[in-house]
């Protein structure tokens, strides 16, 4: 009877390390991978697919207004002016919607503020088919859906904290995050698209609102959402100010908003890319444009480990500062594909940055003023950019290109930094902590 070849025998290590290398990979990617457990909680996915669905509308939209005005106008002083007409209302609306979603049923808020919304997206359309050619109807129509968007923030930013647990608040902001940005991709591809079609502008307007009638229905099924805590009974000023102290007399708070406007109006190139795609890189208007919103994309696709960072003021410091540097960085190369991966890292770093500091507020903030300080939050965001591109037209106008885009970028990664490192309460804020201090009533 043949006898059986002995094989060596193996080390049972070496049958152990592919097994436990291939599971440490396996579940590094899993972690590393956009985190969608707020998508197991219903009234979130329905918010999340109908506010997806509005991101590209929108964004369609916002790309045809211009283009329309321009052609009917031919000027380039009329296409500005919407900026304007928005600029106002997203102020005075954001702080007062604020103190409405403090006061009211923030489910009513976000169904009136939708239906205000998707009722001017209709009156854009109705101008576009019976070619009414009126640049200051448009204006107007601007100004009213810049007005109705601020209050549909204030009321939808105090919402998700009510329909996700708190350790999954980090989470849900990246997923609506990443769903704009993908928006900011895919929603001038759209346009561009329709415009170019007969009667373009009808076309474009109309998917708008037909796109947005998803949110409308997402609208619909949310459950009331009344604020909690003691209510608003004062009248005129009082709520505005009285949410504006309370972020006066928290460094966590006031600071994650200096940051945001720091990053905004020294850091943000976008009104440079025209002069840079001539003089520069002779063309690629249209990448450098994408550039920051495909580079957010991708880090949304990858976020799975923001909700785990603990000390998440640092975390927003340093995304501000990764986000200054790239863009510097941008600002210095003479090759076009090289400026479009330093603005994909910015834009990257740009998603990190906003998810912290939707997060520290949402979870900081007592519910009772969640309402106001979205409508705050709401201002910086939609403002800062405005301002940021008012700084860049004019100081390239005054000292050139090279320093309106890197000396300034330059100069917000310094700034930030150093305020981050003197703030010791931000710098060591830690969102564990603080929930546990915010369950038990200590803050």
């Amino acid at each position: 009877m043949p006898t059986t070849p002995q094989l060596p025998s193996a080390d049972p290590r070496s049958s152990v390390r592919p097994h436990s290398l291939k599971t440490r990979v396996t579940s590094g990617l899993r972690g590393a991978a956009l985190d969608t457990r707020p998508l197991a909680h219903p009234v979130f996915r329905r918010l999340l697919i109908g506010q997806s669905a509005a991101y590209i509308g929108a964004m369609v939209t916002g790309v045809t207004i211009p283009v329309q005005v321009y052609a009917l106008s031919r000027s380039s002083l009329a296409v500005g002016l919407t900026g304007l007409a928005a600029l106002v209302p997203l102020v005075v609306f954001g702080l007062y919607g604020g103190v409405v979603a403090d006061r009211f049923d923030r489910r009513v808020l976000y169904l009136a503020s939708a239906f205000v919304t998707w009722g001017t997206t209709l009156a854009l359309l109705f101008q576009a088919v019976v070619a009414l050619r009126s640049v200051p109807l448009i204006l107007v129509l601007v100004a009213v859906q810049a007005g109705a968007f601020a209050m549909s923030s204030a009321a939808r930013g105090a919402i998700i904290p009510r329909v996700v647990p708190t350790p999954l608040v980090p989470a849900a902001n990246t997923l609506y995050f990443t769903a704009g940005n993908i928006g900011q991709v895919a929603g001038p591809l759209v346009a561009g698209a329709l415009i170019s079609l007969p009667n373009g502008y009808c076309w474009a307007y109309g998917a708008d609102a037909l796109l947005f009638s998803l949110l409308l229905y997402s609208a619909f099924r949310l459950p009331p959402v009344r604020p909690t805590g003691t209510p608003i009974r004062a009248g005129g000023l009082r709520p505005v100010l009285d949410g504006l102290r309370f972020i006066a007399a928290a460094p966590v708070l006031w600071m994650s908003f200096a940051v945001d406007i720091a990053a905004m109006t020294l850091a943000m190139p976008t009104a440079l890319f025209p002069e840079a795609a001539q003089s520069r890189f002779h063309g690629g208007a249209g990448l450098l444009y994408s550039a920051i919103a495909i580079g957010s994309v991708a880090a949304g696709l990858f976020s799975g480990w923001i909700g785990r960072v603990r000390r998440q003021g640092r975390a927003l410091a340093l995304a501000v500062v990764v986000w200054s540097a790239a863009v510097a960085l941008a600002g210095t190369v003479h090759h076009l594909l090289a400026a479009v991966v330093l603005l994909a890292a910015a834009g990257a770093a740009d998603l990190v940055s906003a998810v912290y500091r939707q997060t520290i507020l949402q979870t900081y903030t007592p519910d009772a003023l969640r309402g106001r300080l979205q409508g705050v939050f709401t201002v910086v965001v939609a403002g800062g950019p405005r301002l940021g591109d008012l700084r860049a037209g004019a100081m390239a106008s005054a000292t050139g290109l090279g320093l309106a885009w890197s000396g300034s970028a330059l100069l917000c990664l310094v700034i930030v930094l150093g305020a981050a490192l003197l703030v010791r309460p931000f710098w060591q804020y830690d969102v564990t902590r603080a929930h546990a201090d915010h369950m038990t009533g200590q803050r």
